[in-house]
């Protein structure tokens, strides 16, 4: 046998999918996270996979691992000590910035301190101007004087990022070769190399994440090969990216601020997938887990890419699958406003110590202990009775904001859900509504732990009828992992009017970058049937602050069909396009695609001959009364199964809720299709 494991890192739990490439033989597990080092977890999974499931770790072929050290790093301020050398002059730029407050009608709020204290940013010599020519050469006293003061620094990482670098990378290019001979332990990054993009401020704040991060992600990385590899020595390491795709571990050391929403992106590629499996191209996904609640819209079974991001209070230019988070999942505390009114989130109990329900120190309220107090959890516990609840505890969790509210402990869970529940829409609403789309002519795709256990009520809100509930939502993420393939993005940034006369250099810009996707392939040991490359251009009106990304069928584009794919895309986004206006080009993309061996999706597993539930409990539906709700083990449904709600499906990874009057039909792959009863 052959297999190949996605293992996906959560704030409270890591989840693995296991897949064998040859009998399709698939096996899911999950274990608690270990904040402390999240590797510890991941490999303790393994070993209780070969032990409890009889996993032979010899016969793993690939590893495909969703990440968030890097994130934890930056929330935790806890990166390498950073220094930054600059073009002469530009010292203050990292914390001049835009000059733009970070929330809009706060005069208190500021952003967060730099990463490099302006003591460790240092300035060279040079000077390259906006067409790539050499003003101010770089001399080699520059050179010395340079490494001389990164040595005094003390830094243990070094950001390089001169004006124009990304035009012409030569003195980068010096200025980094020269460190290393000085200092050959020293993490270096270097913008034309990071993102090699127009806009100076994010591409360099986005080197300095990456140097911050450097020393942190080669560290772990470093450790989890060498115990990987002794445990799996025939496994290929796969680390995923924020906009999906997998690359590398060396690659992921070099570039680790691609890792930094890799969790998320893993979440919509097995989505996508998901959705392919039940014949379905537009869902918006709902990825609930235990610290946050992450939402994306997908049309044509494809998710947008976004490049400008803020993690942490710092601007990134990144590419990263479009997806919304907000403060909302199983562990997200239910706390008060000076106003009186009751919170839930951001603020999470995590894994350690967990709600309080987790009877592991936790007293504080939470979402898990309210959904536990109303029947919607099992008393017997997560993990399919593994991992004990405690109701008692959680009663006394709500009962200080029960008791403050003046309510009972039933009606004050339902209030805190609604609240979460609100929370969720709210996000939705801003990558639908906001954007032009109608969530309801989209269909709902709810997945975490805690996902399909809040959809109805999510989907009821927004006016959505129907839902589709993957055979293991619970570790979709870990799915999507498996399901990802190797990828790599090439970038030009040229300001090139859009008119006949500039055709040839961009057909020439698209040449140089096929040419570099294909040295990447070479590399990356990617037979040709397997090598898909993506073209696109990134578009605007001259005078525009902002472009557009414009897909290419191929690279051979003619102007017309250029134009045309410009005003189709700014049509769509606002509403309107102006044919007389001037547009130009702002980058130039290409995405190579290594396509990697993926499972089918496999058929469902044949259940009892009818669906019926194996027990029944009180379930709270509002806050006034309980109702006696049928309880069914997901692993005895099988396709052509159907039932109506209330109801209550538990399986080892999720439970999802029907309210009454939902319908529910299991499909040959194994989905849940819920179409919802609303009043």
């Amino acid at each position: 046998m052959s297999w190949i494991i996605g293992v996906d890192v959560g704030g409270t739990f890591t989840d693995f999918h296991v897949y064998d490439d040859e009998s399709g033989d698939l096996r899911i597990h999950k274990t608690p996270s270990s904040p402390e080092n999240p590797a510890t977890a991941v490999l303790r999974g393994l070993d209780e996979l070969a032990r409890a499931m009889d996993l032979d770790l010899n016969a793993v072929s690939r590893l495909s691992h969703g990440t968030t050290v890097g994130t934890n790093a930056m929330i935790q301020r806890r990166g390498g000590k950073v220094a930054l050398l600059v073009t002469e002059g530009f010292r203050d730029l990292l914390e001049i910035g835009r000059q733009i407050r970070p929330h809009m009608f706060s005069f208190q709020q500021d952003h967060p301190a730099p990463l490099v204290p302006r003591e460790r940013r240092l300035e060279a010599a040079e000077r390259v101007l906006y067409d790539g020519t050499v003003h101010r050469e770089l001399s080699s006293d520059a050179i010395a004087r340079a490494v001389s003061e990164v040595q005094r620094s003390g830094a243990d990482c070094l950001a390089i990022c001169l004006i124009f670098g990304f035009i012409n990378p030569d003195h980068e290019q010096r200025l980094r070769e020269a460190v290393q001979a000085v200092l050959p332990d020293l993490h270096i990054s270097i913008s034309s190399e990071v993102q090699p993009e127009f806009r100076e401020y994010e591409r360099l704040s986005t080197t300095v994440l990456n140097a911050y991060l450097q020393p942190v992600m080669a560290s772990y990385l470093s450790e989890f090969e060498d115990r990987a590899g002794e445990m799996m020595p025939n496994a290929t390491l796969g680390i995923n990216q924020s906009a999906g795709g997998l690359m590398t571990p060396g690659r992921a050391r070099q570039l680790p601020i691609r890792t930094a929403l890799s969790g998320p992106a893993a979440g919509v590629v097995g989505a996508i997938d998901a959705a392919r499996s039940a014949g379905l191209a537009d869902v918006i996904t709902l990825d609930m887990g235990g610290t946050s609640a992450d939402v994306c819209l997908i049309r044509d079974c494809e998710a947008d890419v976004a490049y400008d991001r803020w993690i942490e209070g710092y601007p990134v230019r990144l590419a990263s699958v479009d997806v919304n988070a907000v403060g909302a999942g199983g562990g997200s505390i239910a706390w008060f406003e000076r106003d009186g009114l009751m919170k839930v989130g951001p603020q999470s109990a995590g894994a350690s110590p967990g709600p309080a329900c987790y009877g592991q120190g936790g007293t504080e309220a939470t979402v898990s202990d309210a959904n536990l107090v109303l029947g919607r959890l099992s008393p017997q516990g997560l993990l399919g009775g593994g991992m004990a609840l405690d109701e008692t505890a959680a009663r006394q969790a709500l009962g200080a904001a029960a008791q403050r509210l003046d309510m009972s402990v039933e009606r004050t869970a339902h209030g805190l859900l609604g609240i979460v529940v609100a929370n969720m829409v709210r996000a939705i609403r801003t990558i639908s509504v906001e954007r032009g789309h109608d969530p309801r002519d989209f269909v709902l795709l709810p997945f975490g732990g805690a996902g399909p256990l809040h959809a109805a009520d999510v989907a009821r809100a927004l006016g959505i009828t129907r839902m589709l509930v993957p055979p293991a939502p619970g570790i979709l993420c870990a799915r999507g992992l498996v399901v990802s393939d190797l990828r790599e993005g090439f970038v030009i940034s040229r300001l090139t009017p859009l008119a006949a006369d500039a055709m040839a250099e961009i057909a020439a810009n698209l040449a140089e970058l096929t040419d570099r996707a294909t040295a990447w392939f070479n590399q990356a040991d990617v037979a040709g049937d397997a090598r898909q490359m993506q073209y696109s251009l990134d578009m605007r009106y001259i005078g525009q602050n902002y472009e557009l990304q414009v897909e290419l069928n191929d690279r051979e584009g003619d102007l017309d069909t250029l134009r045309d794919g410009f005003f189709a895309v700014h049509e769509r986004n606002y509403g309107y396009h102006n044919p007389d206006d001037p547009v130009e080009v702002v980058n130039l993309r290409v995405t190579a695609i290594g396509r990697l061996p993926v499972p089918d999706a496999a058929a469902a597993a044949k259940g009892m001959d009818t669906a019926a539930p194996l027990s029944h409990r009180p379930v709270w539906f509002d806050g006034e009364a309980s109702v006696d709700t049928p309880v069914y083990d997901r692993d005895t449904l099988g396709p052509g199964h159907e039932f109506t709600g209330p109801a209550v499906i538990e399986q080892l990874d999720a439970t999802t809720i029907l309210g009454p009057d939902d319908h529910c039909l299991v499909d040959d792959a194994g989905n849940l299709k819920i179409e919802l009863h609303n009043d």
